[in-house]
């Protein structure tokens, strides 16, 4: 299979099924948005060795799973509403987020006050994650109803606290500082 087709060359692409839209079309925004999720999710992970951190294996099993749905949740988002697509997102697969989060947030301290994008290089890099989520989150709202899964915003949402407490917990596990937020500056 090539890399390159030059079905893009003038600003085009194809969603799944073939549908031809703009570049800048907002179903492409929102599951590019995914992809630079997923890629900044990679960049974490590669801060990070397995056998260097507590439950390493368990953590790194956890991240991968989330990157594959998340990519699985881009192609949802690539898919005309009205189309079947092969995989779609579940309550399940939400609640297992919630059991990750309510786990991690167990074993840190309570948060006095909001903290900084900081830490450990995986830390910062999962709070940069982060943020591209909530874009994604945002860009899917835009198509909202355009979706064939209501269920793709709710995971884009619980993803975004996911990460949040992911990162504090890095931060935790690699002895990563988290800096509070300063009320007077």
């Amino acid at each position: 299979m090539r890399i390159y087709t030059r079905g893009g060359d003038k600003g085009a692409t194809s969603l799944i099924y073939g549908v031809r839209v703009p570049k800048n079309d907002a179903r492409v925004d929102a599951y590019g948005t995914c992809d630079e999720a997923n890629s900044m999710i990679g960049v974490a992970l590669s801060h990070l060795k397995k056998e260097d951190i507590v439950d390493g294996e368990a953590f790194m099993e956890m991240m991968h799973r989330v990157q594959t749905i998340l990519f699985h949740v881009g192609a949802e988002l690539a898919t005309p509403k009205g189309k079947q697509v092969k995989w779609q997102v579940k309550q399940s697969h939400i609640e297992e987020l919630e059991k990750q989060i309510d786990n991690w947030d167990e074993a840190l301290p309570p948060l006095q006050n909001f903290i900084l994008p900081s830490g450990h290089p995986a830390s910062a890099a999962l709070h940069t994650a982060r943020t591209i989520v909530r874009r994604a989150e945002r860009s899917a709202v835009a198509i909202q109803d355009e979706l064939n899964n209501p269920l793709v915003i709710s995971y884009l949402n619980r993803l975004s606290d996911f990460l949040f407490v992911a990162a504090r917990y890095v931060n935790q596990i690699t002895g990563g500082e988290e800096i509070p937020l300063q009320v007077d500056v």
